[in-house]
């Protein structure tokens, strides 16, 4: 005599399972398999772990953790899975996308560009709140160089040290150019204090922060290359170079080193570029604030002759003047 399976009450041979009886068995071996290899799947697109998934699941079919999957419920299991796969995935995708764009929102103005873009566009203020689909074309026209980079506005120097926030900006791009090249975060310092001629143990002027953070930022983008060139030294440039100062860093290149603007330099020879785009900057930011804290000189004649001007062109006046310049004349005589 043919056993039952065990769970399942005895039946006729050959008479069929009523379908409540089919909806409350447990989950076939063929349902299990293929709940587990969606549940692997989700696992790898994000942090959660296997016995976190199955609860999960439970929780969202109106489950007890200590119940039990039956196989009624593996539709709307099957589904749940497909849909944290689908979210899961476009997260990840918006993740990657997110830290290619990190990379190309230091670079330039770029930062900027991208913000008035998808105020524009999309009507939003921050990358968060795009789609992934949004984000990719955000990320393709910065690739492709197709977007609008507006010009970094210049803000007059001072003499003022630099704030705290301004020092924090400094000391984060210091470590990450120090984590890109080997080099110890006390040397870039130090030779930033050397190439803002500032003694140690002094603070370095707010005038000079915006060239910092170019220097900075131009040295931290071109460590990556293997063969850096004058003419890629200009493309990495917070501010982009302007006709002049591309002309005098050609010049200095050739006289230096006989380089040509495709010549490939070595990191001391970039850095010493660099170091000429800074100071010929800050000398002519000085130069700029000299100009503008000029203050006029007082001539003392100018008011007489401006008096003057004013009785010449009313006759009558210029007569009784010189009647009074006459009598005063006279009497002293």
């Amino acid at each position: 005599m043919t056993q039952p399976i065990s769970g399942t009450p005895a039946q006729p041979p050959g008479a069929a399972a009523a379908p409540s009886t089919i909806g409350n068995q447990p989950l076939s071996t063929q349902q299990r398999t293929v709940l587990e290899r969606l549940i692997v799947r989700l696992v790898a697109l994000t942090s959660q772990q296997s016995a976190e998934v199955w609860s999960g699941i439970k929780h969202d079919l109106g489950l007890r953790n200590d119940e039990p999957l039956l196989s009624r419920h593996f539709p709307a299991a099957e589904q749940n899975l497909n849909q944290r796969i689908s979210a899961a995935g476009q997260n990840r995708e918006s993740r990657q996308i997110m830290a290619q764009l990190n990379g190309l929102l230091g670079q330039g103005n770029n930062r900027q560009a991208v913000s008035d873009f998808i105020r524009q566009q999309y009507g939003q203020t921050a990358l968060s709140q795009l789609t992934p689909g949004q984000l990719k074309s955000v990320l393709e026209l910065l690739q492709s160089n197709q977007m609008a980079i507006p010009q970094p506005q210049q803000r007059p120097g001072t003499s003022r040290p630099l704030l705290p926030a301004e020092h924090n900006t400094l000391n984060q791009l210091v470590t990450k150019l120090a984590a890109a090249t080997g080099e110890s975060g006390k040397m870039i310092w130090q030779s930033m204090l050397e190439l803002s001629g500032v003694k140690t143990g002094e603070l370095i002027p707010a005038s000079h922060f915006n060239q910092l953070v170019t220097w900075l930022q131009a040295r931290q983008a071109l460590s990556g290359h293997r063969a850096p060139t004058p003419e890629l030294l200009q493309t990495v440039l917070k501010q982009p170079l302007d006709a002049g100062e591309c002309n005098a860093l050609y010049d200095y290149a050739r006289q230096n080193w006989q380089a040509t603007p495709q010549t490939v330099l070595t990191q001391a020879q970039v850095q010493a570029l660099l170091n000429q785009v800074f100071l010929r900057r800050v000398e002519r930011s000085q130069d700029t604030l000299d100009i503008r804290n000029i203050q006029p000189i007082y001539n003392p004649q100018i008011p007489f002759f401006e008096r003057l001007k004013t009785v010449s062109a009313r006759p009558g006046l210029l007569l009784i003047a010189l009647a009074v310049a006459v009598i005063l004349l006279w009497l002293v005589m």
